[in-house]
């Protein structure tokens, strides 16, 4: 069985780098919080927590997926350094940058990681060309954020991207950001375990009502954190589908939003053997991929033991950790 993780997170080393010598090509600053400590901060003033060993050490992610017994990561940059908030040139530089050090990583390491190339979402045109660039350059797949300088995906205008994406055969992750947590979010660690969710949960409500899974019926998303609470409030999405005036709402799905919780996959960090069933149970296991969110302090640790211990056998294992994810990324798009 071939153990593949579809959501964690590395930041090549050679990032950092890159923002030292020309971070101001991308309205980016390199501060140095403390000594060998740094962050991005981006011109409209908004400051990122400071990049951590962890998620900037290759070797270190190799030993950690030894340990876990997972076989092969597909890595996405870190979102909340994605800067969708740019002007849309700087932007597009800054997104190339990290396709090629993404590409320079995984073409070092082709046996154990691939990774998804990501573009400037303000602007859809040039996102449209740099995924077809970074899926030529090994790709498999395409990672955005779940909102654009605080605006939906669905509100947004990017029926370019999602035709690229869909013409690419490239399987869109949807993460969320929130670099700055909102006022009730600040403390006990409830940006991490509401705030994130939460912004996903938004987003996806917004992508099936402004119509974009009606029009691209091909384009295939990736939930992360087991969709958010999409699979929990999806009564209420229901509900309200069926009782709110579209023209009021907005909301132009032509069906319910039950209707489309098997045109989404959903990775398994949820921390809870339940959910987990839950989540089987209602979109199937064919829409379960692993993930780990690895290094981040949300991530599993353990993600096999998380599924035996959640009941899962080893043919619904093997099913979420190998065979699916087989059937969505090409993997020999890098090879």
């Amino acid at each position: 069985m071939t153990v593949i993780d579809v959501h964690a997170h590395l930041v090549p080393p050679d990032v950092i780098e890159t923002l030292a010598d020309r971070g101001r090509d991308f309205g980016i600053d390199l501060v140095e919080t403390e000594p060998g400590c740094h962050c991005c901060k981006f011109e409209s003033g908004m400051q990122i927590r400071p990049f951590f060993d962890t998620l900037t050490n290759a070797d270190h992610r190799l030993g950690e997926m030894d340990r876990q017994g997972v076989d092969r990561e597909i890595l996405s940059i870190w979102t909340d350094i994605f800067g969708y908030d740019l002007p849309a040139d700087k932007g597009n530089l800054w997104h190339v940058a990290l396709n090629d050090s993404m590409t320079r990583l995984c073409d070092t390491h082709a046996e154990r990681f691939s990774w998804l190339a990501s573009g400037a979402l303000q602007d859809a045109s040039s996102a449209a060309r740099e995924l077809e660039r970074g899926m030529k350059a090994g790709a498999v797949g395409a990672i955005v954020a779940a909102h654009v300088d605080g605006k939906n995906l669905g509100e947004c205008d990017l029926d370019e991207y999602w035709s690229a994406c869909m013409e690419l055969n490239a399987p869109v992750f949807i993460h969320p950001a929130q670099p700055t947590a909102p006022p009730r979010a600040g403390r006990f660690a409830l940006n991490q375990i509401v705030a994130y969710t939460n912004d996903t949960t938004l987003t996806v409500g917004s992508l099936i009502s402004a119509g974009v899974m009606d029009r691209f019926p091909n384009l295939e998303f990736i939930l992360s954190h087991g969709g958010g609470s999409v699979p929990f409030l999806i009564g209420r999405f229901d509900r309200m589908h069926r009782a709110a005036d579209g023209k009021v709402t907005g909301n132009i799905a032509a069906q319910t939003p039950s209707d489309y919780l098997k045109r989404f996959y959903y990775d398994t960090i949820l921390h809870h053997g339940p959910a987990l069933k839950y989540l089987r149970d209602l979109v199937g296991l064919d829409r379960m991929l692993l993930g780990t969110d690895l290094p981040f302090p949300p991530g599993d640790l353990d993600p096999l033991t998380t599924l035996r211990d959640a009941g899962f056998d080893a043919a619904e294992i093997e099913t979420i950790v190998e065979t699916n994810p087989e059937a969505l990324f090409d993997f020999q798009r890098g090879n």
